[in-house]
């Protein structure tokens, strides 16, 4: 198998990360991981506790080691376990163990960060629509990005501007 490089999309919640991903794949000719916490949370039948983020992380991990056989060269991921780990801090005031240590061992090769220059888009799995809220987590997100030692870049505006964006950023750091 050729070296994959995998591309993360991160960032608050409703920050068109998911459309970015998908909109990613189909112009690169390859697959992206879709966010497994939403199918997850879609079917569960109670509201979710703090032993629900290791199966989605789990999930999340297991849905990108299949998707990557699939990818021609590139792997759009649409988060990362950094993203459960935020959740689980701010929900939780912790972290389960496992989580953190597979973020110290999984690679990527870009992080794409999602601005919250976006409209929110109401929906029952999120959680902090307030515009200080989403400040808030994009700075977490910042933080997480600049001291990952990966190269980023910072993805706003219109949805087709944040395409070029991120493909600017693809092309600087991965195709060069």
């Amino acid at each position: 198998m050729t070296d994959i490089k995998k591309i993360v999309v991160i960032g608050p919640e409703s920050t068109g990360k998911s459309t970015l991903s998908a909109a990613l794949a189909k112009e690169l000719n390859t697959v992206w991981v879709p966010e497994y916490a939403r199918a997850y949370l879609e079917h569960l039948s109670r509201p979710y506790e703090q032993h629900d983020l290791l199966h989605i992380a789990k999930g999340q991990l297991q849905s990108e080691d299949e998707l990557v056989t699939k990818a021609n060269q590139l792997l759009i991921c649409d988060t990362d376990l950094n993203v459960i780990q935020v959740w689980s801090n701010a929900r939780y005031g912790n972290c389960n163990r496992w989580v953190t240590e597979n973020i110290a061992t999984r690679l990527y090769d870009l992080y794409l960060l999602t601005d919250i220059d976006t409209i929110w888009e109401d929906d029952p799995l999120r959680e902090h629509p307030s515009p200080a809220e989403r400040r808030y987590f994009y700075n977490i997100y910042r933080d997480i990005v600049q001291n990952s030692g990966i190269p980023w870049a910072d993805i706003s505006g219109a949805p087709a501007n944040r395409l070029k964006k991120a493909l600017e950023a693809i092309k600087q750091h991965i195709l060069s």
